[in-house]
């Protein structure tokens, strides 16, 4: 097989979440820096990777060192495994994440009903995969059935509720994670 290369990591999320902890823009980052926040903003999505001289300058931005920086940093390319539990007797509703981590999408499984009337709004776009069973979703005002093997697109801002219509029913939800930016956004109509 060939050379095996340790991964690149993906600085960019951590120069992220540490601006934002401090709650600071690009702006004062650029300034304090001394780079551009068009860089700046290249790095945090991964679309630039900084020089150590470049990072330097953002950790000391950001009050930090480039080492705390990077061992903050998600590898480029990962994989994660996360297997399927047994059903319990008795099987009371339940969800469980099928990605760990903080990554930039979600997947979870919701097995059996959930309370109905709790209506959800996410920041980032969602969708939903009825793996089995059936379910009634609400979404601004209007009612969707879906059957098994039919999908629900929703994007970010979007209200929702749904609820089982059928026993032993399993619905799919992946979602952008909230923590990431939408590329613009939309206007609502």
């Amino acid at each position: 097989m060939g050379d095996h290369k340790e991964q690149p990591l993906r600085v960019g999320a951590a120069v992220r979440r540490r601006r934002r902890a401090l709650e600071l823009t690009l702006a004062v980052v650029a300034e304090r820096s001394g780079l551009s926040v068009p860089f700046l903003s290249q790095i945090e999505n991964e679309r630039a990777r900084p020089s150590r001289s470049s990072l330097e300058k953002v950790a000391d931005a950001l009050r930090t060192t480039a080492v705390e920086l990077l061992a903050a940093a998600d590898p480029a390319c990962s994989v994660d495994v996360v297997h399927a539990e047994g059903p319990e007797p008795g099987c009371e509703p339940r969800m469980r994440s099928l990605v760990r981590g903080h990554h930039q999408m979600h997947a979870q499984e919701f097995t059996g009903d959930h309370d109905a009337g709790r209506e959800f709004q996410y920041r980032n776009d969602q969708l939903m995969y009825v793996a089995d069973g059936a379910v009634d979703v609400e979404a601004e005002g209007r009612a969707y059935r879906l059957g098994r093997g039919d999908t629900l697109y929703l994007t970010g801002g979007v209200r929702h509720r749904w609820r089982a219509t059928v026993a032993d029913t399993r619905v799919i939800v992946v979602a952008v994670a909230e923590h990431v930016e939408a590329l613009q956004d939309r206007p609502r109509q």
